[in-house]
């Protein structure tokens, strides 16, 4: 079959035939149709039935920044196929090398790209260059890694080692040793806030406890996300991160901090630690990076980091022994370079710390209006309305009603997204990831469609 530019029904019964979909139960297929996403363009998508609606999610997974339809990306990657589409990872590529130069100008005090094609390869990396690290310096005892609860960091074996979100591990166990849990730090659920400023240093100092549990000397790493993403929309507390980093240089653990959904702008700066005050050892990027348009994520490191790979020579096995095939592909750097321009030309982070206190106000309007929201949060474009049957209790509602909001959104022409069968009992929160291009008229829209949909779920529920 030859596709078009028309919305083309016919597509979607091949899709029924041949596709195995992401995170879907099929046996919904024999009663109604999969959606086939057609076209894009800004903020709107149209569906093989004509259908449009406005996405609120850049892509489903919080991918596409700078919106849908960019012939400039389009065209850079095309004339970079057509240049020099490919060579493995031990050579560099001209886009390699101009992205990784451009790259870390945004990120000062890092020093190195390593090239991969997705977030959780990338953070395969990072984890592989801590284990590898222990062995070169030692023998291997220091190769520990612990992860907070709610944050997820990716779908391969090792990536869903190091979640904290029991469902989403469901079944897929036995997983990697060496990896270890700490508490989340979510202010609205942690039982650590008692209200006070004290909050944050407190949940902080549950890496130390847990370190000290571990024993500092089998310890090489900790992997968090800035701002949780899919686990809740978690913004950390005041002091959270100054006293992480603390405990980290205290006990030569490595701060390794997983931007995939939060950098390049989404959070309202390039990258999401920056809200913070802190240095990283290891930076994870994907989704945002190229914006979308072609496969690409990113293992960075400081200098310090990658000499230390460098330090025994006379050792063959001490460089890092990874290779990543479609590292090479040289149109995820082409897009980025361009994805990159755009985002800085249209001062699209910008756009997203001005318009930032917009979509919360509103999103507090929505809070005031319907007493099933027990509370929103978020930084930048990056959003999150927690569902409560009770606000006193916070007894969370059931997941179905969440996706009753999201389906009665999507009848409406609104793509939102939510915690997605991540833990046994906290999938209740709504979630929002606009495109950075999103202004006033597309936050307007989001609020009025998702209000009418909280009115008409909890009329059918009532």
């Amino acid at each position: 079959m030859v596709l078009s530019n028309r919305p083309d029904p016919d597509v979607v019964e091949v899709d029924r035939q041949s596709v195995w979909h992401h995170l879907t139960q099929h046996k919904a297929f024999e009663t109604k149709d999969p959606m086939v996403i057609v076209k894009g363009i800004g903020m709107i998508l149209t569906d093989a039935n004509g259908k449009d609606y406005l996405d609120a999610t850049s892509g489903g997974v919080w991918s596409v920044n700078v919106g849908f339809g960019r012939e400039s990306i389009s065209k850079a990657v095309a004339d970079q196929l057509t240049k020099m589409c490919y060579y493995a990872g031990t050579a560099g590529t001209e886009p390699g090398a101009i992205f990784a130069g451009k790259l870390l100008e945004k990120m000062p005090g890092m020093g190195r790209v390593y090239y991969s094609n997705s977030g959780s390869e990338a953070n395969e990396k990072g984890y592989k260059m801590v284990r590898q690290l222990a062995h070169i310096e030692g023998d291997g005892k220091k190769h520990k890694i612990i992860y907070r609860n709610r944050d997820y960091h990716g779908t391969t074996i090792a990536a869903l080692s190091s979640t904290g979100q029991e469902q989403r591990k469901a079944d897929y166990g036995p997983f990697v040793p060496g990896f270890v849990e700490m508490p989340h730090c979510c202010s609205y659920r942690s039982p650590l806030n008692d209200g006070t400023d004290e909050f944050g240093i407190r949940a902080a100092n549950e890496l130390e406890r847990v370190i000290l549990e571990e024993g500092p000397d089998t310890v090489g790493s900790v992997v968090l996300e800035p701002i949780t993403a899919g686990g809740g929309v978690i913004v950390p507390p005041k002091g959270y991160y100054p006293r992480i980093q603390e405990i980290c240089r205290q006990y030569g653990v490595l701060l390794h901090m997983d931007e995939v959904v939060c950098g390049f702008g989404r959070t309202g700066k390039w990258f999401g630690y920056e809200h913070f005050g802190i240095e990283p050892d290891i930076v994870t990027m994907a989704k945002g990076t190229a914006s979308g348009y072609a496969a690409l994520s990113c293992t960075v490191t400081t200098e310090e980091l990658f000499d230390r790979f460098k330090a025994d020579a006379g050792n063959k096995m001490s460089y890092f022994r990874d290779i990543s095939t479609f590292g090479g592909c040289t149109g995820g750097p082409a897009a980025a370079i361009e994805a990159l321009r755009i985002v800085e030309q249209e001062k699209l982070v910008e756009n997203v710390a001005k318009m930032e206190s917009y979509i919360m106000d509103g999103l507090r309007g929505l809070k005031d209006k319907h007493e099933i929201i027990g509370d929103v949060r978020g930084k930048g474009f990056l959003n999150g309305l927690e569902l409560v049957k009770d606000r006193e209790t916070k007894e969370p509602v059931d997941e179905s009603y969440v996706m009753a909001v999201a389906g009665q959104c999507m009848q409406d022409g609104l793509m939102i997204g939510r915690t997605n069968r991540s833990f046994a009992n906290l999938n209740n929160t709504i979630c929002l990831a606009p495109a950075l291009i999103a202004g006033k008229s597309e936050i307007d829209d989001i609020v009025d469609i998702l209000d009418k949909a909280l009115e008409k779920v909890a009329q059918k529920h009532s």
